[in-house]
């Protein structure tokens, strides 16, 4: 996202239509020309930011039980003179619409197929079976693609990737169906109007992942330099228990149509998604990137090193560093040891260093390789309970107690496939607790970790916690904090072997820090004007801001937020639905002159002990509003109030 600025106001215009938030409409782009005095020349833009909504209440529980946009972004010129543009959502379509698949025909919005690309039915309600859709739409990226043509498209074909990370419940309601079925991704063919860059969906093409093994539990995704969607695997499910994992076989049950066909050693890893210029789109996943609870992945400018994502407990920085530029299907993966004076306190003015310790080189073929005919047990021996044996090293991994010991020879085997364990072994520092997105502000090189809560693993005396280890706080903050990384090139790592990026984090420091409260008259146990549970991640270059979504167990209503890194002006720009996570966060520099923030959220209605308060208002408005609580929306943030919803 480089910053180009614009030299006149005759240009400001085309810039402001290149930034977030604002595809602007006709009626905003004639009040922008007008306040520009017609468009002449001489004042430029300087800089943007944006007022804070108020959160919603139940003085208005229409506006807690859906996605709600009460910000304005204000635009000011070195003139001084300033211009202001109201928010809005823009939704392409509700999970459970019927969609037009290209062809004439109509598909399911984030409906579940099988391996063999047939719909997975839900068949809990006696009369009523159904296709499964996803409440959860997660990781969204805008792209384009080279010569592209779509049939139906009049203006620029533009194309949104969107994957689907799980559905709650099947229709009885009673049945938990996370982590259950395989996870749909989907290119959405948009047809972007040229005068005011509004999206219009042409087309809902399913992603064909049986070639991959399908797909299990995608979360977060980023969109790679090269234009390419880079998805994720969340919560690699463990190979050593996994006979008596019900979850994973009712998932291997609607993928193959059998409990044991699907191979947990091929989960966990990281899917690239490429489109092609009708709409259509390959996957591949890269098996060389370690197998963790992939988040999401950020690629640095680079075009080879990527900074990973890791949402368990017990988690831990990793960076791949691929050998080509473009090309994630070889190269090296690192785990970080953090050293002295880590913090969760903004306040603190010094940063903890991070050593890295390689774990391997690979390729993904040969890790798939492996993954295909290697048992957890010929890599390594994990024991639950001490045995008393000194070839045996004690870990703590997904806030486990383990003790394992490396069989002869598997060191590659357990880098790639048990990889959080073998990172313990080799005295990485696994303590983090969920940790979730990543981005990068690249002219500061300095990369942005969201840690969702600070607890369990984190705290000191806590079971899962980890004495040593570098990551250890007095007090558990449920709330969450957004760390800083400092990027710099020509480290070593360990061993003293040169590490072959600019990129690598050096340290890492708070950034931003959630605040734990008493339950509030709403119910709230964070303060609800600031940050809690931090989740996705996304930096505009251009408006030197860091964008924030939430999925908090602590707001009654999550939020998405905008910090300027500059004037650290913290912003709350929109409220999903009450229950509801803020998810797909996706911040585009520019396509065709526009720049988007895409923005989706999940499983609305989905009542925690905070709403007590509020549910009863608002369950019957949510289940109105989102097909009785089992569809989400996906869309973006736009200026224009007036745009039309999409059919």
């Amino acid at each position: 996202m480089s910053h180009t600025p614009m030299p006149t106001r005759r240009k400001a215009l085309q810039f402001l239509a290149g930034m977030p938030m604002l595809p602007l409409g006709a009626s905003a782009s004639a009040s922008f020309l007008t306040a520009c005095g017609g468009g002449s020349d001489g004042a430029t833009f300087a800089s943007a930011s944006f007022s804070s909504m108020a959160a919603p209440t139940l003085s208005n529980p229409a506006a807690m039980a859906t996605t709600s946009v009460g910000s304005t972004m204000s635009v000011k010129f070195s003139d001084n003179s300033v211009q202001n543009y109201q928010l809005a959502y823009q939704p392409f379509f509700v999970t459970g619409d019927m969609v037009s698949d290209g062809k004439g025909g109509k598909i399911l919005a984030g409906g579940y197929v099988d391996i063999n690309n047939k719909a997975i039915t839900d068949t809990s309600v006696a009369g009523k079976e159904r296709q499964f859709f996803s409440d959860s739409p997660d990781g969204t990226s805008l792209l384009t693609v080279a010569n592209a043509k779509v049939d139906g498209v009049k203006g620029n074909p533009v194309f949104a990737v969107v994957q689907f990370e799980y559905t709650t419940w099947a229709q009885d309601g009673k049945t938990d169906m996370y982590g259950k079925l395989p996870s749909p991704i989907a290119v959405l063919s948009l047809d972007q109007d040229p005068a005011t860059g509004k999206l219009s969906l042409v087309k809902y093409h399913n992603v064909d992942t049986s070639k991959v093994h399908g797909l299990w539990i995608t979360c977060g995704a980023s969109l790679s330099p090269w234009g390419t969607h880079l998805s994720s695997e969340e919560y690699e499910p463990d190979a050593f228990t996994i006979a008596s994992n019900a979850q994973f076989k009712a998932y291997s049950k609607n993928l193959y149509g059998s409990e044991t066909a699907a191979n947990p050693y091929h989960y966990g890893h990281m899917p690239e998604v490429t489109v092609n210029a009708d709409g259509t789109a390959s996957i591949k996943k890269h098996f060389c990137m370690g197998r963790i609870s992939h988040e999401l992945v950020q690629v640095m400018p680079d075009q080879r090193t990527a900074l990973m994502g890791d949402d368990a407990t017990n988690s831990a920085y990793f960076v791949f560093v691929a050998d080509k530029e473009k090309d994630l299907s070889s190269g090296t993966l690192y785990a970080a040891k953090v050293g002295a004076g880590f913090s969760i306190d903004p306040a603190a003015t010094t940063a903890a260093p991070l050593t890295w310790i390689k774990l391997g080189s690979a390729t993904s073929a040969e890790i798939e390789a492996l993954a295909g005919k290697l048992k957890p047990t010929d890599i390594m021996t994990v024991a639950s309970a001490d045995p008393k044996d000194a070839t045996f090293t004690k870990v703590v991994t997904n806030g486990k107690t383990e003790w394992i010991k490396l069989n002869a020879g598997m060191e590659k085997a357990a880098a790639f496939l048990e990889t959080h364990r073998y990172a313990a072994l080799l005295g990485a520092s696994l303590g983090f607790t969920k940790m979730e997105g990543t981005t990068v502000n690249a002219k500061d090189k300095i990369a942005y970790s969201a840690l969702q809560n600070i607890q369990a693993s984190m705290v000191a005396g806590n079971a899962a916690n980890v004495p040593g280890n570098g990551i250890s706080v007095p007090k558990q903050l449920v709330a969450g904090a957004v760390m800083a990384l400092n990027l710099r090139g020509g480290q070593k790592d360990t061993t003293g072997a040169a590490i072959n990026s600019d990129w690598m984090p050096v340290d890492t420091k708070a950034l931003l820090a959630g605040e734990d409260i008493t339950a509030d008259a709403l119910g709230n146990t964070a303060n609800p004007n600031n940050i809690a549970n931090p989740d996705n991640l996304k930096f505009s270059e251009k408006l030197r801001t860091l964008f924030i979504g939430e999925d908090s167990s602590q707001h009654v209503n999550n939020f998405l937020w905008a910090y300027n890194v500059d004037t650290k002006q913290l912003s709350r720009l929109m409220s999903v639905p009450a229950g509801g996570e803020s998810t797909g966060l996706h911040a585009v520099d520019e396509i065709n002159g526009f720049t988007y923030i895409m923005s989706n959220f999940q499983h609305a209605g989905d009542w925690g002990s905070i709403h007590s308060k509020v549910k009863d208002t608002l369950d019957p408005l949510v289940r109105a509003n989102y097909k009785d609580k089992f569809g989400s929306a996906v869309g973006y943030l736009t200026g224009t109030p007036s745009q039309m919803k999409l059919s």
